[in-house]
């Protein structure tokens, strides 16, 4: 999902003469209930024997000594000031051994914050990280964009941006090197079936429609979802409704390749479908609990399949998770990608910021799926072949809508 931030009045670690990064296209980051929630992060003093902090005379002793070393001996360039504070914070959340973590300068912060408006200078992809390989694929392709246009495909595997390997690349590094200037080119180096090749792509402003709809018959409407932002939850009601007006019966609620979003909008859209209770509740360090709830008023009362890949993730899972308990509709497609774990980022007071693992999240009936996912209730591996083939089936979809035919008509 995407990220709450949390503001703070002090720097987390306010150092020193030297002292203590990353980014996104579109990443499986989840977040809290709001993008900033005021909270005072207390400045840390340095004590003499610097008990109970890593922040003490000797650390920064040692510090001094580093920085005086590598302004004596680093051969390759002059390190500026800002360059090694930089490293410094880099540093101290890289310790922390969790994938997810980061330290955004202010810059960095900003970048991070305009993606939650839905347009961004890139190429139209959706890019996740494949847990086993530590390499980044694209879990989705947006319609009208240069990444259809370029024919780049669901499943296609990053192997390099402008020649730069990505593998044990984090992610938001990854899609920090694939945007860039509108009009200008960026050469991706694409493994697919085995095979390697080098594809341009010309970057340009992307509106991202994150919610597309249509009838697949007279009975079966469709509804798919991309990823979960501000504007997913309008866009959802209003397909919504329009699919209902048209005389839909059953729904298949598409969330292949979704990596995530903000939890304000996918309990939003819970609360439009699911019955009264949970949808989904958080639980930090200490054991304290929050609930997102739904009233059930307004419940769905047709059939539906909710259709999910390796690349549905963190807020996908959670609305899949709800909808797989409550036994509102039937999961079908391949396990889920498994992020069970909650992001905030905390900004400080120089308008830089950390983004810090949290929380883990639950659904209804308690289960964690992370590192796990969710199995779906039917399996239907993809056929990537007949997808991209001359007629281009889909053969999941197809698997759903007969699925729903048979609901409907026995």
């Amino acid at each position: 999902m995407k990220l709450k931030v949390e503001k703070s009045n002090g720097y987390g670690l306010g150092v020193l003469t030297g002292v203590l990064a990353a980014v996104l296209i579109f990443c499986g980051a989840w977040t809290g209930k709001s993008l900033y929630e005021n909270r005072r992060v207390k400045e840390t003093s340095v004590s003499e024997d610097g008990a109970g902090s890593v922040v003490n005379s000797e650390t920064l002793s040692k510090m001094a000594a580093i920085e005086e070393t590598i302004n004596r001996n680093f051969y390759l360039k002059d390190m500026t000031e800002e360059e090694l504070q930089t490293g410094i914070y880099n540093g101290m959340v890289e310790a922390l051994d969790d994938k997810y973590a980061a330290y955004y300068t202010a810059e960095e912060l900003m970048a991070q914050l305009e993606k939650n408006e839905g347009v961004y200078y890139g190429i139209g992809a959706y890019v996740m990280m494949d847990a086993e390989t530590q390499t980044p694929y694209i879990s989705g392709v947006i319609e009208g964009t240069p990444a259809e246009e370029a024919g780049l495909r669901m499943g296609d595997i990053i192997y390099a941006v402008e020649g730069t390997a990505t593998f044990q690349m984090s992610l938001e590094d990854v899609t920090g090197l694939i945007k860039g200037e509108e009009g200008t080119a960026v050469t991706l180096t694409i493994v697919r079936d085995g095979k390697a090749f080098e594809q341009d792509v010309v970057r340009r402003k992307v509106n991202n429609p994150t919610v597309s709809s249509r009838m697949l018959d007279e009975e079966i409407g469709y509804i798919g979802i991309t990823e979960f932002k501000d504007i997913t939850v309008d866009q959802f009601t209003e397909a919504y409704a329009v699919i209902r007006g048209s005389g839909a019966k059953a729904l298949v609620l598409d969330l292949r390749g979704n990596p995530g979003g903000l939890l304000d909008a996918v309990v939003s859209i819970g609360q439009q479908i699911l019955p009264e209770g949970l949808i989904v509740y958080t639980e930090d360090k200490s054991g304290e609990r929050v609930e997102y709830t739904c009233d059930g008023k307004r419940e769905i009362q047709m059939p539906m399949v909710v259709l999910v890949n390796g690349g549905s993730a963190s807020a996908a899972e959670v609305l899949t998770g709800a909808i797989k308990d409550y036994g509102v509709g039937t999961v079908m497609g391949t396990t889920t990608y498994g992020k069970g774990i909650v992001q905030k980022i905390i900004a400080l007071s120089d308008g830089s910021a950390v983004k810090l693992t949290t929380s883990g999240y639950f659904t209804p009936k308690g289960n964690n799926i992370h590192g796990k996912g969710i199995e779906p209730d039917v399996v239907v591996e993809f056929d990537a072949e007949a997808y991209y083939g001359d007629e281009q089936i889909d053969n999941q979809l197809e698997v759903a809508q007969e699925y729903l035919k048979k609901k409907l008509h026995g």
